[in-house]
């Protein structure tokens, strides 16, 4: 298939920049090649595009479903009156630093995420990246041994969870969080290997909301998981951290790639806008 843009490769096992693309404009034959390049590299970084919300969103629909009250929100330190996030037990700030932990969107949901568009709207001077591991270069360089013993092994994934292991309880209501993800009555349960719906890989599938995998004692299951996670980011090579530029749109897959946000000084606003990518209702769904 022709394309009328330019890749350059990370030297990473995945992602790739994309110029030569303004994704207000694109037709159905060049979003095709787009998002076939996106099941090859899982990660899609476009500088320069500086989206609006509603473009944002627009944008994120050609990718799938959206999350309903996640189609383009503002993930950020600042409020809407313009002032800084500076309370200790501002829960929106705890979600932030939890997520500065290794993790996959809606694990905890009955629907893990498909994927997710970020954006950068304003960046702090320094700091403030964002972290990618591919989850698919993880699982190929596990041993034997490990690959035969995790095949059939699952573990429950939990937001309010991994929040309490943190130190960041966080309110389900009464919160300027919305709450989404802290009440879910059923805590999933997901494999601890994934296939991709779409390319057939299989990819390590762990995070900070995974815990208590069946037939292990917790110990167990703790140390196992933190293995896992420890293992997957190890290797340079398997992990991009991305230095944001106002206006760059990143694309990830989620089914196969962790993330994580990273620190920033807090008196400097820091905003992002974030559309998540729904899962489909029969690979994504928990077990």
């Amino acid at each position: 298939m022709d394309q009328s843009f330019s890749l350059q490769p990370l030297e990473k096992t995945f992602g790739v920049v994309v110029t030569g693309l303004d994704v207000r404009n694109l037709d159905e034959e060049t979003f095709a090649a787009l998002y076939a390049v996106w099941l090859d590299y899982s990660l899609l970084i476009i500088p320069g595009q500086h989206l609006s919300k509603s473009e944002q969103r627009s944008f994120a629909l050609k990718f799938g479903d959206l999350v309903p009250g996640l189609e383009a929100v503002e993930i950020s330190n600042v409020y809407p009156d313009g002032s800084l996030r500076d309370k200790p037990d501002d829960d929106m700030m705890k979600i932030i630093r939890g997520n500065m932990h290794w993790h996959q969107d809606n694990t905890y949901m009955p629907l893990q995420a498909k994927g997710a568009v970020f954006s950068a709207k304003i960046v702090p001077e320094k700091q403030g990246d964002t972290a990618f591991a591919d989850m698919r270069a993880a699982y190929d360089a596990l041993d034997e041994t490990t690959k035969q013993f995790i095949s059939a092994k699952t573990a429950y994934h939990s937001l309010a969870h991994s929040q309490a292991q943190l130190g960041e309880e966080t309110k389900a209501t009464a919160s300027e969080y919305s709450g989404y993800g802290l009440d879910v009555e059923d805590t999933p349960l997901r494999p601890l290997v994934k296939v991709h719906p779409e390319t057939g890989r299989k990819s390590l599938a762990a995070g900070r909301h995974a815990y208590g995998i069946p037939d292990l004692s917790s110990q167990e299951s703790d140390r196992l998981i933190a293995k896992l996670n420890a293992f997957s980011v190890e290797d340079a090579s398997r992990v991009y951290q991305h230095s944001w530029s106002e206006g760059d749109v990143i694309v990830w897959d989620n089914r196969c790639l962790m993330h994580r946000a990273m620190p920033w000084d807090y008196s400097e606003p820091r905003v992002m806008v974030h559309s998540r990518i729904a899962g489909d209702e029969i690979s994504e769904a928990a077990l």
